[in-house]
């Protein structure tokens, strides 16, 4: 199992804080998007445990997740890297994983580093859509 260090509330109010920001805001302050990725990042681990491949959002984070071969030294077998908008993107059913690959938006190699079956991630969808249709009970 993952170790937890973000709060699972605080992890929650940044994903839909970033939720609530628009292309036309700009990016959600960094706070915001550090603790949203670090917390999608968590729940990640938990739900498909294991040490097969190394999920990096840089600088944010990074864990191990999949089950299959372990690694403790060196280059993991399997690398995916992205961006922190394309992560909480990807998590949250805003970009489908075949998407994310094909614009260049994630870098993935090595054997289960293919993260299509896993994403978007249940809970953090259903908080970011939450989050949008209050928004939108807010300005209606």
């Amino acid at each position: 199992m993952a170790t937890r260090r973000t709060d699972p509330e605080a992890g929650r109010r940044a994903l839909q804080d970033w939720a609530g920001h628009t292309p036309s805001d700009g990016p959600a302050p960094r706070s915001v998007r550090a603790t949203a990725v670090r917390h999608t990042l968590e729940l990640f681990a938990e739900e498909f445990p294991g040490g097969a491949v190394e999920l990096r959002v840089p600088p944010f984070a990074a864990v191990q997740a999949i089950a299959g071969t372990r690694h403790t030294r060196g280059t993991p077998p399997a690398v995916v890297e992205t961006d922190d908008e394309t992560w909480l993107a990807l998590v949250s059913g805003d970009l489908t994983w075949d998407d994310a690959t094909a614009a260049g938006r994630v870098r993935a190699s090595g054997e289960r580093s293919d993260l299509s079956a896993q994403l978007p991630l249940p809970g953090p969808r259903r908080a970011v859509r939450e989050a949008r249709a209050a928004l939108e009970q807010e300005d209606a």
